[in-house]
């Protein structure tokens, strides 16, 4: 499992691209992915809501267990990705790619966001 370099990282297994014009796209890594297994149902949170860096704000839930979405930044929700809402698989086949989960216009980023390598050691992948 190879965790894109030029991502950041959260504790709670989000990732998140770098900001253009202010905005970020945020999902889960591989490696939560899959932990969770198969992803059946996604709740994301709405356009125009805010989140805030390390606080719930959506779920995922599995064939396994359902688990608490959590904002690695904190700032405005300005797009969700319908296509993970009508098809939850794409957070495991494509976890870095079609299977985004939402957009934010960042406020505030958190100091503790982890480079690519530092989440590898952290996540033991």
């Amino acid at each position: 499992m190879s965790n894109p370099q030029q991502l950041r990282y959260s504790k709670e297994h989000e990732w998140l691209t770098a900001a253009e014009e202010g905005v970020s796209t945020v999902g889960i890594t591989e490696h939560a992915a899959n932990a969770l297994g198969d992803v059946v149902y996604v709740q994301l949170p709405e356009v125009g809501d805010t989140v805030t860096a390390g606080e719930t704000c959506g779920e995922l839930e599995s064939t396994k267990s359902v688990s608490d979405l959590y904002a690695p930044v904190t700032g405005e929700v300005t797009e969700t990705n319908q296509d993970v809402v009508d098809d939850p698989s794409l957070v495991n086949s494509a976890p870095f790619q079609g299977g985004w989960l939402f957009k934010v216009r960042v406020t505030e980023e958190p100091k503790d966001l982890l480079t690519a390598d530092e989440y590898t050691e952290f996540s033991g992948n």
